[in-house]
């Protein structure tokens, strides 16, 4: 992702700055991707693994990253404190 979009993005609902997300996030996200427990903010399951994804600063909400283009959709987000994602993070 190009440094000077990343830097002046932000969160559409908070307002706060993103990141890329870390190797280690998007592994456990996939995981409960692949398991099933995973939805969006709209309630949606998430199906697809991902490849890139934006964090917010506060480590509260996920946002994919599709094909390079970001999803900066409120219902497209995915709150990160979900059980699935907690008890993935917490055994690595």
């Amino acid at each position: 992702m190009d440094k000077k979009l990343l830097a002046i993005l932000c969160c559409p609902v908070t307002h706060k700055g993103l990141s890329l997300a870390r190797a280690s996030l998007l592994d456990s996200i996939n995981t409960a991707i692949e398991a099933g427990e995973l939805v969006n903010r709209d309630g949606a399951l998430m199906r697809e693994k991902l490849k890139e994804a934006l964090v917010t600063d506060d480590g509260r909400t996920l946002y994919p990253i599709n094909d390079g283009i970001p999803v900066l959709l409120e219902g497209e987000g995915c709150a990160l404190d979900q059980s699935a994602i907690r008890d993935l993070c917490n055994h690595q």
